[in-house]
């Protein structure tokens, strides 16, 4: 492992004064690829691996590193070596219920992202505020970003060395500019040690993003739009491009999708051999097969978490939630809410029907769309039929996933799209319809062993009737999958982009390798659609044919090994022995 030729004291006697300075820094370090094989890298990974990622807990992200922890201790088992894990990050908020107890933790102060960094200060004032080329904020903002990620690289390389970490594993990081600072971090640690780095990109900066400039007449603005707002000072722009990501000698870029590799060969240098597609898998948990009976036990076990071990689950009227969400996003416990307070809130019921959306509460998500899609329902003859001639059926949507911080308005769409339902159905249906919000408090990973009165995510799959995935853009589209190998009705929308969502669904293998899914419009709900749930919800034979069509197509494609050996192939490449792959 070849050190670079100046040490981490050295950055902290560099005069910082420009984005120009910090390029001065980065062409210290070589970018070639050509390297001569390592021999000794297998070895150093006994010493540690280590994932960087800008915060743990309940959300997608978190989910896959633990999934990459698990494959890689399984590879470099097979290779004669137990593997140490290490999680670095900015914090951990429920971050027991994904990662193993024992992988070792460090938590770096202010590695966060977003709003969560240094209170969105620095976020703000590069991506939301003006900062022309020269100015005086474009040089002050510079020093900062580089104080800081001198600070960060600092305590990053102090633990590495210390804890003789042999790759390093960054997770957004160097893709989505959500703290720039440490993502300069995570490049001049990695360097200066000459640490190799695995740098897994989920999304890019660049999806769902672009100048104004580019946009054309009546397109509407990209959720990533922020980020190009001072693309002008070319300085500062370039710097954000050259960092997300790294293209260091070192360093294997991960992507998810084909789409993702073309489109960075198309905005880098980097090359294709420093690149490579990664893919995911399912839990064998969500392949269980559910028996009514187990269904039923799992619905008591849920009663039992949201009663905190009372017979009836306490329903909060919707107005009294809405007035304390300042209150509940602090602590995001788990709440049902109701049109009514005193409602009995039985979900072990037979006649509860129970609609799962596996997601955060963040706008790409669209859940406020669920609720529209609900309300409509209720007034199709033939679903709406059913509530009238079953006085004890009742409808909930549960939305699993945290709020974050900065996304509680986005929570009162979700709340506003309940009461227009119930303000648009009779009374006695509206007080029979229910939101939970369980804030990613329920579903632990099916990667870990849980206790007794835990659930898994898979548990939450089983426990529902049928999953919506309205979203107007994912990376992968995670929940598809564990929808379908769970064996549910699926209501997903033709996500962007499509490619992605095409992929995803096998729109272009052969019939028995694609999952069958209902289509979430953009637009109106047709007659067909309200039919085809009705059907899917109230008529077990129509359901029952498309689970065992959908675990089938999910299985053969997305598997453990086939993730293991994906990790192998990378250490292979990182090692120099995986030869020339353009």
């Amino acid at each position: 492992m070849e050190r670079s030729a100046f040490s981490l004291d050295d950055l902290a006697d560099r005069r910082v004064e420009s984005w120009a300075d910090i390029h001065g820094v980065l062409d210290e370090f070589p970018t070639k690829t050509d390297a001569a094989p390592d021999e000794g890298f297998t070895q150093r990974l006994a010493g540690g691996i280590a994932f960087l990622t800008f915060g743990y807990g309940i959300d997608g992200v978190s989910i896959e590193i633990a999934k990459y922890a698990s494959c890689l201790e399984q590879e470099l088992r097979d290779r004669g070596i137990e593997a140490v894990i290490h999680c670095i990050g900015g914090d951990f908020i429920s971050a027991d219920e994904v990662l193993a107890k024992r992988w070792h933790r460090k938590r770096i102060d202010q590695a966060n992202g977003w709003s969560k960094w240094d209170g969105g200060i620095w976020f703000d004032r590069m991506f939301r505020a003006e900062m022309p080329s020269g100015s005086a904020e474009s040089r002050e903002i510079a020093r900062e970003i580089w104080r800081q990620a001198v600070g960060f690289a600092r305590e990053l390389a102090g633990y590495l060395v210390e804890n003789r970490v042999g790759l390093l594993i960054t997770v957004g990081v160097n893709s989505n500019p959500g703290n720039p600072a440490l993502a300069l971090a995570a490049v001049l640690a990695s360097e200066i040690l000459g640490i190799s780095v695995l740098n897994s990109c989920h999304d890019f900066y660049w999806e769902s993003g672009k100048p104004s400039s580019e946009r054309e007449r009546g397109e509407s603005p990209g959720a990533r739009d922020h980020f190009f707002r001072n693309c002008t000072n070319d300085s500062f722009f370039h710097f954000i491009e050259r960092i997300h990501p790294w293209n260091g000698s070192r360093w294997l870029t991960l992507v998810i999708n084909a789409l993702q590799r073309d489109e960075l060969i198309r905005r880098s240098d980097t090359a294709l051999s420093r690149i490579m597609e990664i893919g995911t898998y399912v839990d064998d948990e969500f392949f269980v097969p559910i028996t009514p009976e187990r269904k039923a036990e799992l619905r008591r076990q849920l009663r039992h978490i949201l009663a905190n071990g009372e017979e009836t689950v306490p329903v909060e009227l919707i107005e009294g939630f809405e007035a304390r969400i300042p209150e509940w996003m602090k602590e995001q416990q788990p709440v049902v809410c109701g049109a009514e307070t005193g409602l009995s809130f039985d979900l072990t019921d037979p006649h509860a029907l129970w609609f799962l959306q596996p997601t955060r509460v963040v706008p790409r998500k669209r859940i406020p769309r669920d609720w529209e899609l609900i309300g409509t329902l209720l007034q199709y003859a033939p679903f709406r039929s059913m509530f009238e001639e079953n006085p004890e059926l009742t409808l909930t949507l549960h939305v699993t996933g945290p709020v974050p911080a900065e996304h509680e308005e986005d929570l009162r769409d979700v709340v506003t799209g309940f009461r227009r339902v119930l303000s648009g159905a009779p009374h006695d249906i509206g007080r029979r319809i229910y939101l939970l919000l369980s804030a990613g408090k329920l579903g632990k990973s099916t990667l870990h062993a849980r206790g007794p009165d835990q659930l898994s995510m898979a548990d939450l799959y089983h426990v529902a009737d049928l999953v919506m995935l309205p979203s107007e853009t994912e990376g992968r589209g995670l929940p598809i999958l564990e929808a379908a190998a769970a064996g549910l009705p699926l209501v997903c929308s033709q996500y962007h982009p499509r490619e992605v969502f095409d992929a995803i669904t096998g729109r272009n293998l052969k019939n028995s390798s694609r999952i069958q899914y209902s289509h979430f419009p953009d637009g109106r709900f047709g007659t067909e659609l309200l039919q085809e749930i009705t059907d899917l919800v109230f008529r077990p034979s129509v359901s029952s044919k498309l689970r065992h069509h959908n675990r089938r197509a999910v299985a053969a494609r997305y598997s453990m090994p086939a993730l293991t050996h994906s990790f192998q192939v990378g250490l292979d490449i990182l090692a120099g022995r995986a030869g020339d792959r353009e």
